[in-house]
């Protein structure tokens, strides 16, 4: 099996306060950092949003491809530097780290503060639309399995069946299907408008 098959994305957010008047200097820093992330192999992306206009907290994700991609980029110089650059602006508050289901949900690419109106963007979308979203992409993955699989394995034990189809389509479902129904829907999960009404 390849070595994408195997590995699992963690998604790290991070809230961090700084002083509101300090606003420009704080986006310049954080687009500072998202730009050095950007070199190291299994980076796949960041973003960033303030509750509110004015706010002293900023929410931060990025995200990479997996622990070691994650660990090469938070033991560099080149973060250590930059961490550094902000001291006495940047007070760092509270760390969360993802893998799995969660992460996938997370916006991949970077994303702008808002401007005055506009709704912050959630860490992640409620259940619900979660379990919607893994439906679509599930269901018709399933039907195709029923169609290809089902009379190759039709006379074959349940368990045997069961496990042969399940090891086909979760690094199906994981690395293929359910990265493309998620980010054909971020709009819809993240409660945005839709593409064509913008």
């Amino acid at each position: 099996m390849p070595d994408t098959m195997t590995r699992t994305a963690v998604t790290v957010a991070i809230t961090r306060r700084a002083d509101p008047s300090r606003a420009a200097e704080m986006q310049a820093w954080v687009r500072a950092g998202a730009t050095l992330a950007e070199d190291f192999p299994g980076f796949l992306g960041v973003g960033w949003v303030r509750p509110e206009l004015g706010s002293s907290e900023w929410h931060m994700l990025y995200r990479f491809a997996d622990g070691d991609a994650l660990s090469a980029w938070e033991d560099s110089a080149q973060r250590r530097w930059w961490l550094s650059s902000a001291q006495g602006m940047v007070e760092h508050t509270r760390e969360e780290r993802r893998t799995g289901i969660e992460g996938w949900f997370d916006p991949p690419r970077e994303s702008e503060v808002p401007a005055v109106g506009e709704a912050a963007v959630p860490a992640a979308p409620p259940r619900w639309k979660q379990a919607v979203a893994i439906w679509l992409g599930f269901f018709p993955l399933s039907l195709l399995a029923a169609v290809t699989l089902g009379p190759l394995l039709a006379a074959q034990h349940v368990v045997l069946r069961t496990v042969v189809t399940t090891l086909c389509l979760t690094p199906i479902m994981t690395y293929l299907v359910l990265p493309r129904v998620t980010g054909a829907l971020q709009w819809w999960l993240h409660g945005r408008p839709a593409p064509w009404r913008r």
